[in-house]
């Protein structure tokens, strides 16, 4: 599994709820069409953590780095109703960070031939 994560805010006067609502629609969209495996949404807990990355963070999950670049172009159309639904949560973030990470160890390493 590859994991696309994001780090963020909310612009001044999005409401919490309407944001969360915004976002599953967009990535249940993307779901449906098997540009993704899943998501989760999850929130600051006692303004704990690093300032910089926000009160919220979203874990994508992709099968590959092929299907995130299946999201990624699916996104990048720009075409309905997919624009829509990315305007409706894009609009409402602020401070974004991102970080691409996977499982490991990789399913497919082998052990006992590394040179370094």
């Amino acid at each position: 599994m590859d994991v696309y994560q994001a780090f963020f805010s909310l612009k001044p006067g999005v409401g919490d709820l309407e944001f969360a609502d915004a976002l599953a629609r967009f990535l249940d969209h993307l779901k449906a069409g098997d540009r993704i495996v899943s998501w989760r949404l999850m929130r600051r807990k006692l303004g704990l953590g690093p300032a910089g990355l926000g009160d919220f963070h979203l874990m994508i999950e992709t099968r590959d780095l092929a299907q995130l670049d299946a999201a990624f172009t699916t996104v990048s159309t720009r075409g309905e109703p997919v624009e829509s639904l990315h305007f409706d949560v894009n609009s409402k973030v602020s401070g974004i960070s991102f970080l691409l990470t996977r499982d490991f160890p990789d399913p497919h390493r082998e052990s006992g031939a590394e040179r370094f």
